[in-house]
């Protein structure tokens, strides 16, 4: 009995001491209800004597930070790429293949169209452009088709066809007088339109930029070479001065004094032609998976050229013997070849693209 009793006394000092460390080690906190052998409910004091562990004061305290995460790599504190939720990010990423239509505004328009046979003998008699004279041109609104893939995020790749219309010969050139000066002369027609298939190239450059807009705007550059098909139409130049060749009242019957109303039929032409473009804009994207690019584009499409068929129609004047004259019964036509008019074109395009990407 008094071994029983004392091993019951040490059990009930060692679950004590137990007892004791473990409230120490983790104290019950105030207002904790507890019950007793009887089922009685017992309200522990509001000091218990124990304090609760503090943290490592060799520790930083942590911030607490409410709302969204902060976006890496912001560009007000780093240069460089922004990364952004995935929601945002994958909203702008290039992936898959696509189709695109574009449409654009050419806000300049350079070239010049000149008679490259200005050096031939006699070419004073074949009114053209023996100045330089600008294109002539109306609205032109550039149109784009393209199929293009993406290589990466930051790389994609397209073939495109590009049409210009809206573009003409000028309504007036300066033509040689045959004396080392120029006259007027008017033209009706020429209207020129261009076809280019290129091969595009672009690479976001947002690495280097950071996205714009807060990730609303991705910025990129582009360049592309290809073949351009130009074609100028018929168009006729029309010559009014009077030339005089003789003095009337030297003139014997039926000699001729001079040549008036001058028209020359330019026959038009088709020259294939080595095309590039640059180009460098902003994408977006808005709902269905359909991407926007606002671009600035400068297009070179090569030369415009005449097929070099000329025909040249004009009225004699003859002397008829009493020192007057009078307009011959036909007409004089010559035929001339290989005698081209030319001048290249290249545009400013302001324009917007459409892509669905799949």
């Amino acid at each position: 009995m008094k071994k029983v009793g004392f091993l019951a006394t040490l059990a009930g000092v060692l679950f004590g001491m137990h007892g004791v460390a473990y409230s120490a080690q983790y104290p019950v906190y105030s207002g904790y209800q507890g019950t007793n052998a009887s089922g009685q409910v017992i309200y522990l004091p509001t000091n218990t004597g124990t304090t609760v562990p503090t943290s490592n004061p060799n520790v930083a305290n942590p911030t607490r930070i409410t709302g969204s995460l902060p976006r890496v790599g912001s560009n007000v504190t780093t240069a460089g790429r922004q990364y952004y939720q995935p929601s945002d990010f994958d909203r702008l990423a290039d992936s898959g293949l696509y189709v695109g239509l574009g449409v654009a505004y050419s806000a300049s328009v350079s070239g010049s169209v000149l008679a490259d046979y200005m050096g031939e003998q006699n070419a004073w008699f074949v009114p053209g452009a023996f100045q330089e004279a600008d294109f002539n041109t109306d609205t032109v609104i550039p149109l784009q088709l393209s199929v293009g893939a993406s290589i990466n995020n930051d790389l994609r790749v397209d073939f495109s066809y590009l049409r210009y219309s809206g573009i003409s010969y000028p309504d007036m050139v300066q033509s040689s007088d045959g004396i080392g000066g120029y006259v007027e002369a008017t033209v009706d027609g020429g209207a020129i339109t261009a076809n280019a298939t290129m091969l595009n190239l672009y690479y976001n450059i947002d690495a280097y930029t950071g996205y714009m807009a807060g990730g609303m705007l991705r910025p990129y550059v582009g360049v592309g070479v290809g073949i351009s098909l130009n074609t100028i139409a018929d168009y006729v130049i029309y010559d009014d001065t009077f030339y005089s060749e003789m003095e009337p009242s030297m003139a014997g019957p039926g000699d001729l004094t001079g040549i008036s109303d001058v028209y020359a039929y330019h026959n038009g032409g088709t020259a294939e032609q080595l095309a590039f473009m640059f180009e460098g804009g902003l994408t977006t994207e808005m709902d269905g998976g359909i991407k926007i690019d606002f671009f600035v584009r400068y297009t070179n499409l090569g030369k415009v050229k005449s097929s070099g068929s000329i025909i040249v129609s004009q009225t004699e004047w003859l002397g008829d013997g009493a020192g007057g004259e009078y307009p011959a019964p036909y007409d004089s036509v010559f035929h001339y070849t290989n005698w081209y008019e030319s001048g290249r074109l290249s545009t400013v395009d302001v324009g917007v693209r459409l892509r669905l990407q799949f």
